[in-house]
């Protein structure tokens, strides 16, 4: 896996990013470090990042479980140390999976599947965040 980012000069503290599979993933700085606040700031993507890894792993667990998954999202909050390095010191992630007939001993299976084995993102933060997660199910 490789990326490429390049840095845009005349919009302050703006980057591009252009990532192995040929996509195209734009950051940029608050107002008060240079930016302009015209797209996400990295550590933002990072979080964000791990939210579609560990959402990924949970829709494709349950339907590798042949169970009827019809939406998925995750709600993260976070935070981060006070001094630098400002690492995620703790990061929430509340489900809300939408199906018919699954059950929350299949949801919970596949939340806990996905931090404890296969979401490579989370299981990196976790080694300095507190990662706690909850969930929900609603009917479709």
């Amino acid at each position: 896996m490789d990326c490429t980012i390049n840095w845009l000069p005349d919009s302050g503290m703006a980057f591009l990013a252009e990532t192995g599979s040929g996509h195209l993933i734009a950051m940029d700085g608050a107002p008060d470090g240079g930016g302009r606040n015209l797209a996400p700031r990295p550590m933002e993507t990072v979080l964000a990042g791990t939210g579609g890894c560990t959402a990924y792993d949970v829709v494709l667990i349950l339907k590798r479980g042949r169970l009827d998954v019809t939406g998925c999202q995750v709600k993260l909050t976070s935070e981060r140390s006070p001094v630098d390095p400002k690492v995620f010191t703790k990061i929430h992630m509340h489900f809300v999976v939408t199906g018919r007939q699954l059950t929350e001993t299949a949801v919970q299976r596949a939340v806990q599947m996905s931090h404890e084995k296969y979401c490579s993102a989370s299981i990196m933060l976790a080694k300095t965040a507190e990662i706690t997660t909850s969930f929900e199910l609603l009917s479709a």
